[in-house]
């Protein structure tokens, strides 16, 4: 797989719509996009309560354990795949940002960690030469029930396999394939406009400012990660994973959060979250959390809340930086707000390993990462 690879889409794809980062279907124009963005979901929620009638999962002759299959996929490559980074690129290194003088307690404790983490991870002493990363790695994810119980994925309890590539050049170029099953996930940036490519949605563009690939920042790029928290708080102290960490959080300000709404759907808030280690320094956990408010006339409000939890761990030096090499990814969707229905929640899992990196990729040009034409007309 490689970036060149995604062309072959374009003859397939549907017309372009935004991109969506979560279930909320009211938000993708025309009607006939919101029930198919709907359609994933709302089949998910009813082989749940059909599963949970019939106390099987193959009744009718195994049409519900085919179709839990592709629905239960369907919703986690769309909100695992390839999800992005809640805080926009800037075009400065993350250390010219950093500052511990005139600035409050929490503001520059937070620097001062970054810094740290930076030192940890081998980036102070390394200089710009690095402007381009190749990672291959492999995942398994797995769906679970409304009410915690693991749900088969494929006929087995133990999840589904697939594998990833990933490329990076600079400045804010990146493109991503996932392949899970019979699934496969595009998606990518031109430095100037995020896209992406589910074979049940088609092509789709973000709305608001440029955003990383959150897969990039769970330790595969540490000044990328570093530029998230450049504007961060310290929250304090807390114990994660039998380690001391220090929690670093920053928040999407109103105007940037405001230009990714569309329509009904108002994006409210993204915050993230960040656990660095005491002892290592290195950013062991991550979490971002965003809430949507989509609201169509002549209907109650409701609100979708997806958190995603991000282990990261097994950090290894590839020339001279530490990249970590696996960790696991916990998503989960909340729904609430609407007065006719109950609240739902859906929990997913993804578990990856990086197999290869490479920084400084021989070849790598800028027309490896043009959008598909349906993007750039």
């Amino acid at each position: 797989m490689g970036p060149g690879s995604r062309r072959n889409h374009a003859s397939s794809v549907q017309p372009l719509g935004p991109l969506m980062e979560g279930p909320y279907p009211e938000a993708n124009g025309e009607r006939g996009k919101k029930e198919r963005y709907w359609e994933v979901i709302r089949t998910w929620l009813r082989l749940q309560m059909d599963k949970g009638m019939s106390g099987s999962h193959s009744f009718h002759g195994g049409s519900i354990s085919k179709t839990t299959t592709t629905t239960d996929l369907r919703l986690i490559l769309g909100v695992l795949g390839c999800p992005l980074a809640p805080i926009p690129l800037t075009s400065d290194q993350p250390t010219q940002h950093l500052s511990i003088k005139d600035s409050p307690i929490e503001t520059s404790s937070a620097h001062y960690i970054i810094q740290q983490y930076l030192a940890a991870t081998g980036c102070l002493k390394q200089d710009n030469s690095r402007k381009s990363m190749y990672a291959a790695g492999s995942v398994k994810v797995v769906c679970h029930e409304t009410d915690g119980t693991l749900g088969k994925i494929g006929g087995r309890a133990g999840g589904e396999h697939g594998c990833f590539v990933v490329w990076q050049k600079s400045p804010g170029m990146w493109s991503v394939e996932l392949v899970v099953a019979d699934d496969k996930v595009v998606a990518g940036s031109n430095g100037k406009v995020v896209w992406r490519n589910l074979p049940w949605l088609g092509t789709n563009a973000a709305r608001g400012p440029q955003r990383p690939l959150r897969r990039i920042v769970q330790g595969l790029d540490p000044k990328t990660t570093a530029s998230m928290f450049t504007k961060a708080r310290c929250l304090g102290e807390k114990h994660v994973r039998d380690e001391n960490c220090f929690v670093l959080k920053v928040s999407v300000d109103r105007a940037t959060v405001a230009e990714r709404s569309d329509g009904s759907a108002e994006v409210i808030r993204h915050v993230l979250y960040g656990y660095f280690s005491q002892k290592s320094g290195l950013l062991i956990y991550i979490e971002d959390s965003h809430l949507t408010r989509v609201q169509a006339p002549g209907t109650d409000a409701i609100y979708w809340e997806t958190t995603i939890g991000s282990v990261i761990e097994d950090y290894k030096e590839v020339d001279g930086v530490l990249i970590a090499h696996q960790g696991r990814s916990v998503a989960t969707v909340l729904r609430f707000g609407d007065s006719s229905a109950n609240n739902s929640r859906i929990r997913m899992e993804e578990a990856w390993r990086i197999e290869d990196v490479v920084f400084n990729v021989p070849g790598l040009s800028d027309e490896c990462f043009i959008p598909p034409k349906e993007i750039v007309a």
